[in-house]
């Protein structure tokens, strides 16, 4: 495919931008077949290109936010929202877009809360980064640019967003595709220990749980995100460049308190508000998602890799994928399958 995009091609339209994209992205499978397979594929991780770039960044208020957004393709087209991570941003996305704007998808990939151009409305805000706070905030967005439906698809924080509103607002996901598989949080569940080897690679959250820790990441938040990087996916050889394009998203004044409330919240060391209780009730019995998705396991996944401890909890049309050789940040790491991957599960529901 040419790296030159067209960022304004409108001569694709509903179900036509699925045929089109399927056979630009090398899509062999037809689009609209039920799929329920696994798919092991191995892959080496791209040289990122750290001058590539989303162009000006667009402000839209939504919710309590005002979120900073990048938008490619045609504004016509069937949307895919595209959510990162942490501790990454939209450049995860920035060889992912163009792929899928150039197949005639209209991709919208906004910083989370406490990242990039996103700010709080209010100074008063309690700065919150419980489940389904992250998740409404995209809600807000979809509302905002008057966005029906769309594919949401991510990695890492941005997967368990996308799960969360497959399972709670199915009738605005016409697809998903979730790196890690069913990532949404129960926090009962949360409070059991795991074998030691799984203790010792969440060692972050738990140094996040100390004062120490709070103000370990505010001092040293840059170097701390850039061994984070080399250690959930040590094959990536991004370069300095490449980092410093995110690590510009951290200088956002609400990030170390997001980030820091988020761990907690995760191991009930920090409330999150009333108001979300009935939301975190329905997300904390395993709510199996209906629509139609596509999993992802990498190297970072370990033994979850093959997508079977979770495999239940999808019951609409679904396929697995294992990416071999690939680490944590698999949009940026491995673009254009995950964008066959997007293309893949749009068919699904054609």
């Amino acid at each position: 495919m040419s790296k030159d995009i067209n960022y304004h091609r409108r001569r694709f339209l509903g179900t036509a931008a699925t045929t089109v994209a399927a056979a630009s992205l090398g899509l062999i499978r037809s689009a609209g077949a039920q799929s329920s397979n696994t798919q092991r594929l191995d892959l080496t991780p791209i040289k990122p290109r750290s001058n590539a770039s989303f162009g000006s960044i667009k402000q839209i208020d939504a919710g309590v936010l005002n979120v900073g957004y990048a938008e490619a393709g045609p504004s016509t087209g069937p949307v895919v929202i595209l959510l990162h991570g942490w501790p990454y941003d939209i450049h995860s996305y920035v060889d992912v877009a163009p792929l899928l704007a150039s197949a005639g998808y209209r991709a919208i990939v906004p910083y989370l809360r406490g990242y990039g151009t996103t700010r709080f409305l209010s100074k008063d805000t309690f700065r919150n980064a419980q489940q389904s706070a992250v998740a409404l905030d995209i809600i807000a967005l979809m509302d905002a640019l008057k966005i029906k439906k769309a594919i949401v698809a991510g990695f890492d924080w941005g997967a368990r967003t996308a799960d969360i509103i497959a399972a709670l607002w199915p009738e605005r996901c016409t697809g998903l595709v979730s790196v890690s598989g069913y990532l949404i949080t129960n926090l009962k569940a949360n409070l059991q220990p795991l074998p030691p080897v799984a203790e010792l690679a969440w060692w972050y959250q738990y140094y996040f749980s100390t004062e120490r820790g709070r103000l370990g990441y505010g001092k040293y938040g840059h170097d701390f995100n850039k061994l984070i990087w080399k250690s959930v996916s040590p094959k990536w050889d991004f370069d300095d460049a490449t980092f410093e394009r995110t690590a510009a998203s951290f200088n956002n004044p609400d990030h170390v308190d997001i980030v820091i409330h988020n761990y907690r919240w995760r191991l009930s060391l920090a409330k999150g508000e009333p108001r979300y209780d009935d939301l975190e009730e329905k997300l904390f019995k395993a709510p199996v998602i209906t629509v139609p998705t596509i999993t992802i396991g990498s190297d970072f996944d370990g033994p979850n890799a093959a997508g079977t401890s979770y495999a239940k909890q999808f019951s609409g049309k679904y396929s697995h994928r294992i990416f071999n050789g690939i680490g944590h940040n698999v949009p940026q790491e491995a673009p254009e399958p995950f964008a066959k991957a997007v293309v893949e599960v749009a068919g699904y529901s054609s």
